[in-house]
């Protein structure tokens, strides 16, 4: 009895052992409550973190709390009409006369607490209906105040009040570097923040399809996607810089592929101003052409380095014609405020109206000098043309036929027949013959067929007489003045050879 005692406990004892190995092992058997599971570390890695990081991850959340309530959904409908081949028409006479309805939209930046709303010509433009939903899911109706296809900006208003206004900032002191925010209704995605730097400012993409357009983009990599045209661009201060309106896309999908681009903030405040006053915008123009100056035309002028905006040509009656501006001159600084690129200049004065004086300090012939410029309307210049400026001697007789080739810079050159003379409207110049690719010439963009009338600002008359200038600036540059079949003219410089 004793030894089947004594050999039961121990059957009991190895069970036990057997059984405590296998909830100990790794075999599953036995399964632990969800009381007992224990996910993740005890402590996050960085238990405090650093006061900089914490205040600038605070200040996103700020902006985003503070700003998005101003930002508002636009939907648009327009009527769209159905086009057909001509051929088409016999059997659908009527057809084009059905209009179809598209919806579409993007956002806008409530700059009034009484319903004023700032957002993108593209957004409303040709709008049946527009509504605007706000961040507390309220609707309105808006109507369309005005639009500026020039600046692609408009204003529409809805009938409401206490509304949260953005905050309009100052797009001059912006910097490239500097963090910024986008917000907006991205994909119709309501309320969305993105945010990145500024990549680059006085971007010009042609993007607006008007002859007038201003185009002085900051350029972001805070993502931006179709719906947030119209939207706002803030910086860690919750001032809006600037008014969301295109982006870098790989032309296929239309979707955001690294950067966007905004109007800036100062200009779009001069745009609703007017807007909001008059319905249009009493935009000032300055009447010149001009282009940027590369290190060849600079060397040409005079300039110690490239700087500043060449002018090009004048509309005659402009305003710069009266204020004694002349082809050539180079324009330094307008209002104290440098320029060198056009878009630059074209931005200041468009935020400028028609009657406001601005201050040019210029470079001629090797010096500075200040003229003032009252703006004129563009329709007191509706029906100027450009002024090519040919100038020089009235010339009678036939020229010869001469050719002469400029191997150093690559350019052949030969003299003007009357006929020639007659049909691109000169008084005088000698017209390129062939230009010899990546030469000195091919790289300042001088084609074939166009004319040289002045080189250093000296008239030419014969290839004798250019290959007489051209000779003298050897070590130097010369600057070329060219026109072109349609009668346009362009300033270009050119180094030439020792």
């Amino acid at each position: 009895m004793h030894k089947k005692n004594l050999l039961g406990t121990i059957s009991l004892i190895v069970v036990g052992i057997i059984f405590g190995a296998i909830l100990v092992s790794g075999f599953g058997w036995v399964r632990p409550s969800l009381a007992d599971i224990q996910i993740g570390a005890d402590r996050p890695p960085v238990e405090k973190l650093d006061v900089n990081a914490a205040a600038f991850n605070e200040a996103f959340v700020n902006v985003a709390q503070a700003v998005t309530p101003s930002i508002v959904q636009i939907t648009v409908v327009t009527s769209v009409k159905n086009k057909m081949p001509d051929g088409f028409h016999f059997f659908f006479p009527f057809k084009d006369d059905i209009p179809k309805e598209q919806q579409g939209g993007g956002s806008g930046i409530i700059i009034s607490n009484d319903g004023y709303i700032l957002t993108n010509n593209h957004v409303v433009e040709d709008a049946k209906q527009v509504t605007v939903a706000l961040h507390d899911k309220r609707e309105f109706e808006a109507k369309v105040i005005g639009t500026d296809p020039t600046t692609d900006l408009a204003v529409i208003k809805i009938d409401a009040d206490n509304l949260p206004d953005a905050y309009l900032g100052d797009s001059e002191k912006i910097k490239v570097g500097q963090w910024v925010m986008a917000i907006g209704n991205p994909l119709a995605l309501t309320s969305t923040v993105t945010a990145g730097i500024v990549s680059a400012t006085s971007r010009n993409i042609n993007i607006i399809q008007d002859k007038y357009g201003v185009e002085n983009f900051i350029q972001t990599d805070a993502a931006i996607n179709p719906g947030n045209s119209g939207g706002a661009l803030v910086d860690l201060n919750g001032a809006v810089i600037g008014v969301n309106s295109a982006i870098a896309t790989d032309g296929m999908t239309q979707r955001y592929i690294g950067y966007g681009f905004a109007i800036p903030i100062n200009l779009a405040k001069s745009v609703a101003n007017d807007l909001i006053a008059n319905g249009k915008v009493s935009r000032g123009y300055i009447g010149v052409s001009i282009s940027e100056i590369d290190a060849a035309t600079a060397k040409a002028i005079g300039l110690d380095e490239p700087k500043g905006i060449l002018v090009q040509d004048l509309t005659p009656g402009g305003a710069a014609e009266k204020a004694d501006v002349k082809p050539g001159d180079v324009i330094l600084k307008i209002d104290d405020k440098e320029v060198n690129q056009p878009n630059e200049l074209q931005s200041y004065v468009a935020s400028k109206r028609a009657g406001t004086s601005v201050r040019l300090q210029l470079f001629r012939d090797g010096k500075e000098i200040e003229r003032y410029v009252t703006l004129k309307s563009r329709e007191d210049d509706s029906d100027a043309k450009v002024v090519n400026t040919k100038g020089g001697k009235d010339i009678d007789k036939e020229l010869d036929s001469k050719e002469i080739s400029f191997d150093d810079i690559g350019l052949s050159v030969r003299n003007l027949s009357k006929d020639e003379l007659k049909e691109y409207k000169v008084n005088n110049g000698v017209i390129v013959t062939d230009v010899k690719n990546f030469g000195k010439a091919y790289n300042q963009r001088i084609g074939e067929n166009l004319v040289i009338t002045s080189a250093d600002k000296k008239e030419v008359n014969s290839v004798s007489e250019l290959k007489s200038i051209i000779e003298k600036k050897k070590g130097q540059a010369v600057l070329l003045k060219l026109v072109d079949q349609q009668g346009n003219s362009r300033l270009v410089g050119i180094d030439v050879p020792k």
